[in-house]
């Protein structure tokens, strides 16, 4: 039997994936997606998006994911809503990737990575309940709608030092919640923290439930883990901010990852380690972690994949 050699598969379907489907498709690379476990991605789980261009009244996240979606198959991306489960790379330029849907083989020319990061969280059964009511892992996103409030950052290193810093901005009041006696954040932005006049850092102290009514945050529950004492504390809104885990673990051997599980990328491009392997958004990028960032890489790996394909 003949092998069917695609000439792009996407694995994922965020705002990357969708955005590379749009430009892959309309470069007649008659891309072929799958979408995972999470079709859309992080977004899917944020209510309201109000920093992505061109919806000047806000969208809801399944919203803007769904109108993502209707663009790329308007040029005839095929999506699978299946998990890509094992891939085998070529090493070879030219060569063809070899990728699992279970039990289905594809065949490829060219693969965009965008299985996105997922945010850590705490693993508390209120985090959920709370989840778009006031309990977020991403200031830049929500933290708009805290405007003038009081709200908590839990975290102790480095973007829990910068969500702080940025709601420290737009919130009456911010209360850090760190689990050790010290942070573990660069010295520079301990430094931001502790000038910064309506940030109160609460060291030694862990969040152990979060209280509210109609499903909004109204309160949290903490313990200092030295003295054993719980006290509450009233705040509008809980960013948790313990890191990202990037969802890598199916390329760990093949493709060159950082320390923390990220796709290294060659700068200022999406392409990989391998040839006709590409990333892009919040697989390859722990900085800016934005829907329009991520739809942004996205672009460049179509182009890219199809630079690499011509």
């Amino acid at each position: 039997m003949e092998q069917h050699i695609l000439d792009c598969v996407i694995i994922g379907s965020g705002p990357a994936g969708f955005t590379a489907a749009i430009y892959a498709a309309r470069a007649d690379l008659k891309p072929e997606l799958y979408t995972g476990l999470e079709p859309g991605g992080q977004l899917t789980t944020t209510t309201e998006v109000d920093n992505f261009p061109g919806y000047p009244n806000g969208i809801t996240g399944p919203e803007l994911m769904a109108d993502l979606q209707k663009q790329a198959e308007r040029f005839d991306t095929k999506i699978h809503y299946e998990m890509i489960t094992k891939v085998e790379f070529s090493k070879e330029s030219g060569g063809i990737h070899k990728l699992w849907a279970g039990n289905k083989e594809i065949f490829a020319k060219s693969v965009i990575i965008s299985t996105g990061a997922t945010a850590k969280y705490l693993g508390l059964e209120d985090e959920k309940k709370y989840s778009g009511g006031g309990v977020s892992a991403c200031a830049t996103c929500d933290g708009f709608f805290y405007r003038g409030k009081d709200v908590a950052v839990v975290g102790g290193g480095d973007t829990a030092a910068e969500e702080a810093t940025y709601l420290s901005k737009l919130c009456r009041k911010v209360t850090m919640l760190v689990r050790k006696g010290e942070f573990r954040a660069s010295k520079a932005m301990i430094h931001r923290v502790l000038n910064t006049p309506n940030i109160e850092v609460k060291f030694f102290h862990e969040l152990q439930a979060i209280e509210g009514e109609n499903n909004l945050v109204e309160r949290v529950v903490v313990i200092n883990n030295q003295t054993n004492e719980i006290s509450k504390i009233d705040v509008h809104g809980i960013f948790i901010a313990i890191g990202h885990q990037p969802n890598t673990a199916l390329f760990a051997g093949q493709l060159n990852l950082d320390e923390n599980g990220y796709i290294i990328t060659e700068n200022g491009t999406s392409r990989t380690n391998l040839p006709g392997v590409f990333a892009a958004g919040d697989v390859q990028d722990h900085v800016y972690r934005q829907a329009i960032t991520a739809a942004g890489s996205g672009c460049m790996a179509a182009m890219d994949a199809e630079k690499y394909l011509n």
